[in-house]
């Protein structure tokens, strides 16, 4: 009698970041009911770190025979500058060698957190395969090349990376269309299925969930890296998919709020249109956030999201100076700020604007722009970042390599920060305290207040709490 073999998977969620909360393992979700779909032969087999430490990996390795395991990094580090930042390579190693210790399965690597740093990390961490970008198609044809006995460096897999004698066989980076890598092929209607376990946790501990209907920014932020991970080709997600994946939440799980994580959500009006019309046909009485851009937007479009059950609007702003806004390349105005904010103070929509403060550019003057400005849009909160992180293939890297704030891009596997010389950045701080707005800085302690609310049944993003 011929013993069944069961084949099976491990997905990883390596990020155990839980400030200001654990965020849902979205990209994990989305590649387990992928996988689940097309092959129905694997059992995937889930790990995550914001609820499990390196032992209980361990134990997780040792308790199943797996075919391959894959690592999700979600992040590099958490962006702050002047404070002390969190850089999680070294939990990113220790993963590794956990891994390498109690299993005898290729380890494939990827995530946005990869995919910012592939070349990096790649020679850091030393996995057999690495997919950078979208993964769920990738890693399908690489557990079906493996398990055909195919080299996967000649299966023509898309955005692959493999190992061979320590050596990078094929090189990723999408801004290098040159290397040969072909970066077009994406999915466009991937499923999602969540777990309960999965919902139940995140539900109770972050007080939402993720979900996506766009992947790609076209836009050409001087600093952004969301074009490195989703590629500047915006794919909309099958609009009817993501509803009745919206509809299982609500009406099976109970989950009642959610954050599109969207790099910009209102790139495309008539896609949010449809989108919005079918949520408030679906009856499902979620609320929900997302990024915006201050432009693309109007009163009425804003009035539809709303009624579809829009509560939180997280402006990109970056700055309320018009010439620091042109340095960043934006295609937007401190005009257009101020009438979106007044759009969303109308109808009752909270909002908040994420600022970059002393970045390329940035004087004196444009800080004080920045600051008067900050007394016009009413009530509302403000996130900013001092300084601006430099990632690889950007334009702001390239302007770090022609000022000598770097030699090479290999130097950003540690983090550098981009600060104007024309500023002192210890007078940011008590510049913006004067202006009586509410500044929320990476350095204030909010966790406790979130905790309590959060006790108390409060749900959403709760930085609405913060404004007074």
């Amino acid at each position: 009698m011929t013993r069944h073999v069961t084949k099976r998977i491990a997905l990883v969620s390596a990020n155990n970041c839980r400030i200001p909360y654990p965020v849902y393992p979205l990209g994990i979700s989305y590649l387990v009911s992928y996988l689940s779909l097309h092959l129905p032969d694997y059992e995937v087999k889930v790990f995550d770190f914001n609820r499990g430490d390196y032992a209980a990996f361990a134990d997780f390795l040792d308790r199943h025979e797996f075919d391959l395991v894959g690592l999700s990094l979600r992040n590099f580090d958490d962006s702050t500058h002047v404070y002390d930042a969190n850089i999680f390579i070294a939990h990113y190693r220790e993963i590794m060698q956990v891994a390498r210790a109690h299993t005898q399965a290729p380890i494939v690597i990827g995530g946005s957190g990869f995919s910012v740093f592939p070349e990096l990390l790649f020679q850091e961490l030393n996995p057999d395969y690495a997919v950078k970008g979208e993964g769920e198609a990738a890693l399908k044809e690489l557990i079906v090349a493996l398990a055909g006995g195919i080299d996967p460096a000649r299966a023509g897999i898309d955005r692959l990376t493999c190992r061979r004698s320590n050596a990078v066989d094929n090189t990723v980076p999408e801004a290098c269309p040159e290397r040969g890598i072909r970066n077009t092929n994406y999915i466009s209607s991937p499923v999602l299925h969540v777990e309960n376990d999965w919902a139940e946790y995140y539900w109770k501990t972050s007080g939402m969930l993720n979900i996506q209907t766009k992947r790609g920014c076209p836009y050409r932020c001087i600093f952004c890296s969301y074009p490195l991970v989703d590629g500047r080709t915006v794919r909309t997600l099958d609009a009817k998919m993501v509803v009745g994946n919206i509809e299982e939440l609500y009406f099976a799980k109970g989950i009642s709020y959610l954050f599109f994580t969207d790099s910009i959500f209102n790139i495309h009006r008539e896609y949010n249109e449809e989108l919005a019309r079918r949520l408030i046909e679906s009856k499902a009485d979620i609320r929900w956030g997302a990024y915006f851009a201050p432009h693309n937007l109007t009163f009425d479009d804003l009035k539809l999201y709303q009624q579809s059950g829009l509560t939180h609007v997280e402006f990109g702003s970056d700055s309320l100076s018009d010439s620091q806004l042109e340095h960043y390349n934006k295609n937007f105005r401190f005009a257009d700020i101020r009438e979106q904010s007044m759009y969303c103070g109308n109808l009752g929509i909270f909002f908040a604007h994420f600022l970059i403060l002393g970045g390329y550019g940035e004087t004196d003057r444009t800080l004080d722009e920045t600051f008067e400005h900050s007394k016009e849009l009413g009530l509302t909160v403000y996130f900013p970042y001092i300084g601006m992180r430099v990632y690889p293939d950007t334009q702001l890297c390239d302007i770090a390599l022609r000022e000598g704030l770097i030699q090479s891009p290999r130097e950003l596997i540690h983090p550098v920060y981009y600060l104007s010389k024309e500023i002192d950045p210890a007078t940011i701080v008590p510049r913006a305290r004067a202006t009586g707005q509410r500044w929320i800085l990476a350095d204030d302690e909010q966790s406790p207040m979130m905790d309590l609310l959060r006790k108390r049944g409060k749900k959403g993003p709760l930085w609405e709490f913060l404004r007074y």
